[in-house]
């Protein structure tokens, strides 16, 4: 695409040297100070056509330690040169003009074929230079290539005036001329006018019209999005910079806000493709939060292991307790401190009436050497677990029995059948009547973890 854009912007600089030449040399011969003033249009052309190139050029580069947003604000600088361009030109002319109009020193102006014939020639290579020039700036979204189109466009009509007033001239109307040449002078002015208030609005970070709306109405239909905080949009060339705050719920674990941070993203690319995104997540208190989620939050926080988090309602007041891991090395003293602070965290969320219980236990280490125990161990264990299981109501078959042996104490998995309907809350206590009298049976054992499965359908 960026080849594309210098090669529209190189084309653009030899039509324009062509038509500098040709309307100097017939504007000289005829004494026209409307030809002669397209031509100094044309060559303004062809200085704005030369920075458009390198603008362009230098527009394409990728962001550096320098310009972190890139490169595309040297379109806006090299749009606003010409449009200075522009304006210095239409008050040249129609100085120029009205010395002649006014003053009443008139000149001779021949309606030669040459001169009909350059204009002409003029108004063909500018309606088709202006076509290719908008259609490329739409693809690319330069505006400096707009710019230039606008600069052809702008000849295309003036063209036409002088075109008009060389007839006039012709038909024996000498005024025609300086006329026709303040009538290209306001088309340089308006052509000046509309390019400046797009390139100042650019330089000055103006977002593109209903693109914030867009963006937040994209943003507001993906799921997990609580509210919109704040939505920027500013161009830089082709490119869309979008700054978008987003709150979402506070119990969100991070890898689904990420998801959400990227959904996001994708949503707002398929609207706008150029668009440089930074997204923002804000944690927002739900009033439909629970007591479990307020303290799970709390202990995340803070970086800490809890589990086994009971709420109750004693007489009124709150009773949370809960269990608290921590490393097995530390000092009580250490590991005192650390329960004291999630405590008083926990009262400052729920009230300093709440009480807060903590059971303080070793964190199980991570990464521990292990082997698989003899086979005349797992089998004994396997036996053992069969004559347990059989005295328990509602649990049936064990199998799946691993018996790892790991820093001189056993770790215990098996899986067995429960009946389907039962409730979770029923089968944990069958299943945790099985541990412990397992465990009683082996000393050695320190953790046993069993899998309830529900008993398949006979057919």
């Amino acid at each position: 695409m960026q080849d594309t854009k210098q090669r529209v912007a190189l084309s653009s600089i030899a039509a324009s040297a062509g038509l500098t030449v040709a309307k100097a040399v017939v504007g000289f011969s005829t004494g026209s100070l409307a030809i002669l003033s397209e031509a100094a249009h044309s060559l303004l052309d062809l200085a704005a056509t030369v920075m458009t190139y390198f603008a362009v050029r230098v527009s394409g580069k990728p962001a550096d330690e320098e310009h972190h947003y890139g490169h595309g604000k040297v379109e806006s600088v090299s749009a606003l040169a010409e449009t200075a361009l522009l304006f210095l030109l239409s008050g040249i002319v129609i100085w120029e003009a009205l010395q002649r109009l006014i003053g009443g020193h008139g000149h001779a102006v021949e309606a030669t074929f040459w001169a009909f014939a350059v204009i002409a020639a003029s108004i063909l290579v500018d309606f088709f230079r202006a076509r290719v020039l908008y259609r490329v700036a739409a693809e690319t979204s330069s505006e400096a290539l707009e710019a230039d189109a606008l600069h052809f466009g702008s000849d295309m009509w003036s063209s036409l005036a002088v075109l008009v007033g060389l007839g006039a001239v012709a038909l024996g109307y000498r005024w025609a001329d300086s006329a026709a040449a303040v009538v290209v002078a306001v088309f340089i002015c308006i052509a000046g006018w509309r390019l400046g208030r797009r390139t100042i609005d650019s330089l000055t970070d103006t977002a593109p019209p209903g693109a914030a709306d867009k963006i937040r109405a994209i943003a507001a239909r993906i799921p997990g999005i609580v509210a919109l905080e704040r939505v920027r949009a500013r161009p830089a060339g082709d490119v869309l910079f979008v700054d978008l705050v987003v709150a979402v719920s506070r119990t969100l674990p991070l890898d689904r806000v990420a998801a959400i941070k990227e959904r996001i993203e994708n949503a707002v690319r398929s609207e706008f493709p150029k668009a440089e995104l930074t997204v923002n997540t804000e944690p927002r208190a739900l009033d439909d939060e629970t007591v479990v989620e307020r303290v799970m939050v709390i202990a995340r926080n803070r970086a800490l292991a809890v589990h086994h988090v009971t709420v109750q309602s004693i007489g009124g007041r709150v009773s949370v307790s809960l269990d608290l891991e921590v490393d097995g090395q530390l000092p009580l003293a250490r590991a005192h401190e650390i329960a004291d602070g999630l405590e008083q965290a926990v009262r400052e969320e729920l009230g300093p009436e709440v009480e807060v219980e903590t059971h303080i236990e070793p964190l199980e280490p991570d990464d521990q050497a292990g082997r698989d125990a003899p086979a005349a161990r797992i089998a004994a264990v396997r036996d053992a677990l069969v004559d347990i299981a059989a005295k328990v109501e509602f649990v049936g078959e064990i199998h799946d029995v691993r018996v790892r042996e790991s820093g001189g104490s056993e770790i215990v998995n098996f899986h067995c059948y429960v009946d389907p309907a039962l409730e979770v809350s029923d089968v944990h206590e069958k299943v945790d009547q099985v541990e412990r009298a397992l465990r009683l049976r082996f000393p050695s054992i320190k953790r046993v973890i069993g899998h309830a499965e529900p008993r398949p359908v006979s057919t």
